[in-house]
């Protein structure tokens, strides 16, 4: 796919435009993304009151005992997005997926150890350890490139 950019100072707004001979599936992602506002920001409750949490501070979500949080290093929210409304919604560059009831930024983690046998051993920058489902596993090693 070629890419191209103009700078022109008179542009108040950005713009795409998008030239092709037939729609396609990655032209339809390509779309959907640069429509897609950009939401930065989340609402998290603890003890009765309500703070905006910058996805840049978020360590994981997870899901526990039918309720949703995020972890920071502030100490843990409650989200009231369910965990695929919020894979959705954040930024798919810094959030993968572990588990069917978990999600980390991949800039929290310290480090992966792959010496478990059919999983993948994450230890977050809180101190955390979380680990990867083998469901999972095959998705993590692709986002890591092994």
């Amino acid at each position: 796919m070629q890419v191209e950019i103009k700078i022109d100072a008179s542009c108040e707004k950005p713009r795409a435009i998008i030239v092709t001979d037939q729609m396609t599936e990655e032209i339809a992602e390509l779309v959907k993304i640069l429509s897609e506002e950009k939401r930065s920001v989340l609402a998290g409750f603890r003890e009765g009151e309500a703070f905006l949490l910058e996805e840049a501070d978020i360590i994981r979500i997870y899901a526990a005992e039918g309720r949703v949080f995020a972890e920071t290093a502030d100490g843990e929210y409650q989200l009231r997005l369910r965990l695929y409304e919020l894979e959705a919604r954040l930024c798919r560059d810094l959030f993968v997926r572990i588990s069917n009831s978990e999600i980390i930024n991949l800039k929290k983690v310290r480090r992966f150890d792959l010496s478990y046998a059919g999983t993948i051993c994450i230890s977050l920058a809180n101190g955390t350890t979380s680990y990867v489902s083998r469901r999972y596993v095959a998705k993590i090693k692709q986002v890591l490139g092994i």
